[in-house]
C-alpha cells in the first residue's frame, strides 16, 4: 500500500514491480476519479458506461476495448462464457436492463459484480471493471465504495467459481457484506 501511495502521490514507481503494475494502479486511480466526478451518471447504467469504465481501466496495457470478438476461458472452472460477439452484447444489454430494474442499491452493485464477471464482455479486465462498476453504483447512491482489501484472493475466486458453475450467489453475497462492513469500520472511524 505504501508503494501504491507513493506512485499515486509522487508519481514514483516502486522497484521490484513491473511497469504494467504501475499502469494498472494509475488506471484504477483515473477510473475511480472519473466515477467520483460523474457519479450521478451511474444511477442508471448503460452498456456504454460500462465500456467507458473498461476503457479507462485498460488504457496503455495493450488490451482491446469494446466487446470481445474471441473466446476467453476462466482458469479453474468448466464454465465457458459466450463466445459470439452479438450474443455477448445482447447478454450485457439484458444484464444492464435487469440491474436497472432493481430498487436496492446493494443488489444493483452485487449484480454488477456478478453479471459483468459472468458475461466476460471484454478481452481482459472484466473483474476489475465489475468491481469499479459496482462501486460506481454505490457512490451514485451515496453509499461508501468497497475496497475488497480484506478478502483472500482464494475466497474471491471460490465465490466466483460457485456462481459461474452453479449460479449460487450465497458465498459471494457473504463476501460482499463483509467488505461493506470492513469499509464502514475502516473508513468511518
Amino acid at each position: 500500500m505504501i508503494d501504491t501511495e507513493i506512485l499515486i502521490k509522487d508519481h514514483k514507481e516502486a522497484s521490484g514491480h513491473s511497469k504494467e503494475e504501475a499502469i494498472m494502479i494509475i488506471n484504477h486511480k483515473k477510473t475511480f476519479d472519473y466515477i467520483l466526478d460523474k457519479k450521478s451518471n451511474f444511477l442508471k447504467l448503460t452498456t456504454q458506461k460500462i465500456e467507458n469504465i473498461h476503457q479507462l481501466l485498460v488504457g496503455n496495457l495493450n488490451i482491446a476495448t469494446g466487446t470481445r470478438k474471441k473466446p476467453v476461458g476462466i482458469t479453474g472452472t468448466k464454465y465457458r462464457p459466450l463466445n459470439n460477439e452479438f450474443q455477448i452484447k445482447e447478454a450485457l444489454e439484458n444484464a444492464v436492463d435487469s440491474i436497472n430494474k432493481l430498487n436496492n442499491s446493494f443488489s444493483k452493485a452485487l449484480f454488477c459484480l456478478l453479471l459483468t464477471s459472468y458475461i466476460q464482455p471484454f478481452e481482459d479486465g472484466n473483474k476489475r471493471t465489475a468491481r469499479l462498476l459496482a462501486n460506481a453504483v454505490l457512490l451514485a447512491n451515496n453509499i461508501c465504495p468497497l475496497s475488497f482489501r480484506s478478502i483472500e484472493t482464494s475466497d474471491y475466486k471460490k465465490a466466483m467459481l460457485l456462481f459461474y458453475e452453479q449460479n449460487n450467489v450465497s458465498f459471494f453475497k457473504k463476501l460482499f457484506i463483509e467488505q461493506f462492513k470492513f469499509s464502514i469500520k475502516n473508513y468511518f472511524r
